[in-house]
């Protein structure tokens, strides 16, 4: 009798869960599988894959210059959004962390471009701005100062991206807030008492509290980082002369565009690798500067 019913019980669980198992298999786990032995294969999307080993991987990365320019354009994007992100994003957090009038309006408001930011619209909004007859040469001009095609110019093009993933700052923002009210005030309390300035407060008190959010902003904007793809297709299609060619926008190319899927397969492995590296490197690092409370300490 008891087990009937442990089997009944067993069969309700997967029963309730079977979405998401059918999801995981054949919407995630097969293309991964599917991917990894594409990526050994010269499939073209119109005819049967052929084993070709690691002549892909040679390929790319011996031979492949497009390839080292996306990787190079998506590291810089990387290391130069990402803290610019999150530095604005810790800034907005504390404004809004003082409880002053209006704080949960602004605080949508300034959230509202993480939502809508990746959308088509925005980037062609984002485009006109930044175009030869933009705002942003209007305002130039106003001021005597001369304008320029921001988006055709490959010295400013990444900026202008930069720009845009930059304003889009609002997610980061909102978890920052949560962990700024975390903070104990008695801290700030007692750092008061001993005479300590805002300056010292925030470097000895809210950063060291605030690194576990840190920490966690930092790996999911730079994994993020990598994942561009929708404001350079829309805004500059990877130009001017390949100065925004990322990485995903080059490899949906050579899939969709160029038809070398196998090939394709093997640059999605590449990034994962990259990816992982990166992100192994960030958690090897967090034991000398990120202080979990619970431990004690770092």
């Amino acid at each position: 009798m008891e087990r009937k019913k442990a089997l009944k019980e067993s069969l309700t669980g997967y029963a309730i869960i079977s979405p998401w198992l059918i999801g995981f298999f054949f919407l995630i786990l097969g293309p991964i599988v599917a991917s990894f032995y594409l990526s050994f294969t010269d499939y073209d999307l119109l005819s049967s894959p052929n084993w070709i080993g690691f002549d892909n991987y040679i390929n790319i990365l011996t031979n492949d210059p497009r390839f080292r320019q996306s990787l190079t354009v998506t590291l810089i994007f990387v290391f130069v959004s990402t803290p610019l992100k999150l530095i604005f994003a810790l800034a907005l957090a504390m404004l809004f962390n003082t409880g002053r009038k209006g704080t949960g309006f602004f605080t949508t408001i300034y959230y509202i471009p993480s939502i809508i930011g990746g959308s088509v619209a925005i980037a062609v909004v984002w485009r006109i701005i930044f175009g030869r007859n933009g705002a942003i040469n209007d305002i130039l001009t106003t001021l005597g100062l001369e304008g320029m095609n921001w988006i055709g110019n490959p010295d400013t093009a990444l900026t202008v991206l930069i720009l845009l993933v930059v304003w889009q700052f609002g997610s980061p923002m909102i978890i920052f807030l949560a962990g700024l009210r975390q903070i104990p005030t008695e801290l700030y309390e007692a750092a008061s008492v001993d005479g300590a300035n805002k300056l010292q407060t925030f470097f000895k008190i809210t950063i060291p509290m605030l690194t576990p959010v840190i920490f966690f902003n930092l790996i999911m904007q730079t994994i993020g980082g990598f994942m561009i793809f929708t404001q350079a297709y829309l805004i500059t299609q990877g130009g001017p002369m390949d100065s925004t060619l990322f990485y995903a926008l080059y490899l949906y190319e050579t899939a969709f565009e160029y038809l070398r899927m196998g090939y394709a397969s093997a640059m999605a492995w590449i990034l994962l690798l990259i990816i992982a590296a990166i992100t192994l490197l960030l958690f090897k690092s967090s034991s000398r500067w990120v202080f979990y409370e619970s431990e004690g300490g770092r």
